[in-house]
């Protein structure tokens, strides 16, 4: 019998129309854009207007996502949304952008990881799609993130922005292309370290981002490294194989540390962090699909995705795009 592979047919991506600069932000909270770029590379964000929630983003993605792929949404069976800013607290929003599409069979569902949300959306979907339960499906990484920010902190204000990214995940038989292996975990004893003070069975308000950065970034590096490496050796593979590197857009200092650790190129990393921010479960895709529309990411690469968030979570995929 042979081997199904999960392959990457299409990708899509969405950003609010408004951007907001540093020099926007240093207006009402005490910073600057130089002060800004130089912690976090951070140069802009795109935030999203009050009429545009995350299903609207992630509805958009997607359907470029389905045109790059040539297919139409009857061709889908599966749609996955990775969100910590979901529209409501039910329906999932893979549901609402499920009506939308107007697809009206197979299965919708939310994930909920942070950061790391579209990585373990990989890993779920890329299981689903090898068995055979799913043979086409959407992976959505859609955030409102400005939404729970405290715009009084300018310790994490300054970080984050809105967007989302899309994937179709095709099932292929007899071909080398596809997600060659993934590795995601968690570690619950960190909440206090990158969270939310909020939420319906606590407080009963949707409470606003929490950090402490430096924190965050020693376990960030080192997690994100090790996920990094344990995914290729998974695959038979080293880093030293790798064409391409796309990390989330936490903080482009973050993204330097792992690629001196694992001694990799600059020009091998993928950084969008200067013009979208940090997007949290967004940003893998939409810096994927950066990279493939400038001509970086070509048909027949070795990329490796990654990312950590609260929880913490964290996880790695290797792809031959």
């Amino acid at each position: 019998m042979s081997e199904i592979r999960a392959v990457i047919s299409g990708v899509g991506a969405c950003l609010p129309d408004r951007v907001m600069t540093n020099a926007e932000i240093s207006a009402f909270v005490d910073t600057s854009d130089e002060w800004i770029v130089e912690r976090t590379g951070i140069r802009q964000r795109h935030i999203a207007t009050e009429t545009e929630y995350t299903s609207h983003l992630g509805e958009r993605a997607a359907r470029e996502a389905l045109d790059n792929a040539g297919l139409s949404p009857n061709d889908i069976d599966l749609i996955v949304v990775a969100t910590t800013t979901p529209d409501y607290t039910f329906p999932a929003t893979a549901t609402i952008i499920q009506n939308r599409l107007g697809v009206y069979h197979g299965a919708a569902f939310d994930i909920q990881a942070v950061c790391s949300g579209f990585i373990y959306a990989l890993k779920v979907v890329k299981n689903m799609v090898i068995t055979g339960a799913s043979k086409r499906a959407l992976v959505i990484g859609a955030e409102t993130f400005s939404r729970i920010l405290d715009w009084e902190d300018r310790t994490t204000c300054i970080l984050f922005g809105d967007g989302a990214g899309a994937m179709v995940l095709s099932g292929k038989a007899d071909t080398d292309q596809g997600i060659l292996s993934s590795f995601i975990r968690s570690d619950g004893r960190h909440k206090d370290l990158l969270h939310v003070d909020g939420g319906p069975s606590t407080t009963g308000t949707v409470g606003h981002v929490r950090m402490i950065g430096n924190q965050v970034f020693r376990y960030a590096v080192k997690d994100i490294a090790r996920a990094m490496e344990l995914c290729a050796k998974r695959a038979g593979l080293s880093i030293a194989d790798i064409d391409w590197f796309v990390p989330h857009q936490a903080n482009q200092r973050i993204l330097d540390g792992v690629a001196r650790k694992l001694k990799i190129r600059t020009q091998q990393v993928v950084s969008t962090v200067a013009e979208h921010a940090n997007t949290s479960a967004a940003s893998v895709p939409l810096a994927f699909y950066t990279a493939v529309k400038d001509g970086r990411i070509r048909k027949g690469d070795l990329v490796m995705m990654e990312a950590f968030g609260g929880g913490f979570t964290w996880g790695a995929s290797l792809v031959r795009y």
